[in-house]
């Protein structure tokens, strides 16, 4: 996922959540957007 820019992986993340896709897809997204340090994991 390092070729999709953050601005596009928080786009992604948010159209998914938005239609309910998969929760697997969403989490995938999800980790991605921690390991980036753009959003903060759940406790």
């Amino acid at each position: 996922m390092h070729e999709l820019s953050d601005e596009k992986l928080m786009e992604a993340f948010s159209a998914a959540v938005k239609i309910q896709m998969s929760q697997d897809f969403i989490s995938l997204l999800e980790q991605e957007l921690i390991i980036r340090g753009l959003v903060h994991s759940k406790v």
